[in-house]
C-alpha cells in the first residue's frame, strides 16, 4: 500500500461513510419518486461503465495492459459487469451474484485496499470510485426495493464462485500469475493476514464466505 494513504485515515472513513449515505438518500428519493427509479439506476451504471472503460484506455495508453497480467480476472472485475448489466436490465440471476460478490467481497476491498500507486492519483481515485460505485449501486437497488436475492440465491452464488475461482486457479497454474490472490496474498495489509498461511486462508475464506452470504440473505 502506498505510504501516503492512511488506512482508516480522515480521506479512506470519509469514502466508507459516503458509499452507504449516498445509497440510503438515492433509495430515499427512489421510494416516494418511483418515477425517478429507472433513470437513477441508469446513471449509477452509466457511471460504473464510463469509469471502466476510461481506466482500460488508460491502461493501453500506459502501456500496462498485457497478457496473462493486468487483466479484469480479479473477482471484483466480474463483479463490477454484474453490476452494470443488473443496472441496465434488472436480471434477477447477475443482481443476485453481484449483490454477494459486492457487498461480501468488493467492500472488503474498499476496507482494506490493495494500492500501488499514491493517493490521490488517478489510479487510487479510480480503484475507490469503481469499488466504491459497485457497492453504493447493489445497496441503492435494494434499499430501494428494486431487487433482492431470491430464495436459493446463496447456494447458487456460492456454486458460481466456486466454479469461477477453480477457472482462475487454472489461469494462475498455466501462466503463472495471482489473480483473486489465490497463490500469495495482498503486499499490503487485507482480512486474509488472519485466516493463516496459503493455502490455508483459501480454506478458512471458503468458510467465511458461508457465513457471509448467509447473513447477506
Amino acid at each position: 500500500m502506498s505510504d501516503t494513504f492512511q488506512l482508516f485515515g480522515t480521506a479512506h472513513l470519509l469514502m466508507l461513510a459516503a458509499i452507504p449515505i449516498t445509497a440510503g438518500i438515492l433509495a430515499w428519493r427512489t421510494r416516494h419518486y418511483p418515477q425517478y427509479s429507472r433513470l437513477i439506476r441508469y446513471s449509477l451504471g452509466a457511471i460504473i461503465l464510463v469509469n471502466e472503460l476510461v481506466w482500460y484506455g488508460y491502461n493501453i495508453y500506459q502501456g500496462w495492459f498485457r497478457f496473462p497480467e493486468v487483466l479484469p480476472l480479479h473477482l471484483c472485475d466480474l463483479t463490477l459487469w454484474l453490476t452494470i448489466v443488473s443496472a441496465f436490465t434488472l436480471n434477477t440471476r447477475c443482481f443476485e451474484l453481484a449483490y454477494y460478490f459486492g457487498l461480501a467481497g468488493t467492500s472488503m476491498a474498499i476496507l482494506t485496499p490493495d494500492l500501488w500507486a499514491p493517493f490521490p492519483s488517478y489510479p487510487t481515485v479510480q480503484f475507490f470510485l469503481a469499488h466504491g460505485m459497485i457497492v453504493l449501486t447493489l445497496l441503492y437497488m435494494v434499499w430501494g426495493n428494486i431487487c433482492c436475492p431470491q430464495p436459493g440465491s446463496v447456494l447458487r452464488a456460492f456454486i458460481f464462485l466456486n466454479l469461477y475461482t477453480i477457472t482462475i486457479a487454472l489461469f494462475n497454474a498455466v501462466f503463472d500469475t495471482n489473480y483473486m490472490y489465490l497463490c500469495q496474498k495482498p503486499t499490503g495489509f487485507s482480512i486474509l493476514n488472519y485466516f493463516g498461511p496459503w493455502p490455508l486462508y483459501i480454506a478458512v475464506s471458503e468458510l467465511v464466505t458461508v457465513v457471509l452470504f448467509t447473513s447477506l440473505w
